[in-house]
């Protein structure tokens, strides 16, 4: 029996397993002994790339490796994790480092709550500029409290329910 349209659901399931994964790290590594790499990411220094720029290898080895020696040995599922992996890599890329931080000139005008809300956590986050005493480590999962004081910002702004 082929276990191929099994294979969107691993993609799936293995995003949304980044996100907790993600946070894990953030908080665990990132805060704590890998805090040498993270920091100047709280500290803002000249220069285009940061050490923290290090800890897309943390995902990206991975990810290439599923694919890779999934696709060798003809194993599908680890193909589709790695995938999955990947997709939340480039979501990563594109919230954090283009959205929020603004690294690049490309989405700059999202007005939704959501994304306001995952900018109010992530703002919060680096009012904190010691490893310790950190909140709002995860990047897609956020507080509520947040989303609804970005909901109750967009409906002041734009009148919108």
């Amino acid at each position: 029996m082929s276990v191929s349209w099994f294979g969107p659901l691993f993609l799936i399931a293995s995003f949304c397993a980044m996100e907790f994964m993600a946070w894990a790290t953030h908080k665990y590594l990132m805060h704590g002994w890998m805090w040498y790499f993270h920091r100047d990411h709280h500290v803002e220094e000249k220069g285009f790339f940061e050490r923290n720029d290090v800890f897309f290898l943390i995902y990206a080895i991975p990810s290439w490796l599923c694919i890779m020696l999934g696709l060798m040995g003809k194993a599908y599922i680890p193909v589709w994790i790695g995938f999955g992996i990947a997709l939340y890599g480039f979501t990563y890329f594109m919230i954090h480092d283009v959205y929020i931080h603004r690294r690049f000139k490309w989405l700059r005008d999202i007005d939704h709550p959501y994304f306001m809300a995952i900018r109010k956590a992530h703002k919060v986050h680096h009012k904190h500029l010691g490893k310790e005493d950190g909140e709002c480590f995860g990047m897609l999962i956020v507080p509520r409290k947040y989303y609804e004081e970005a909901k109750n910002t967009f409906h002041r702004k734009y009148g919108k329910s």
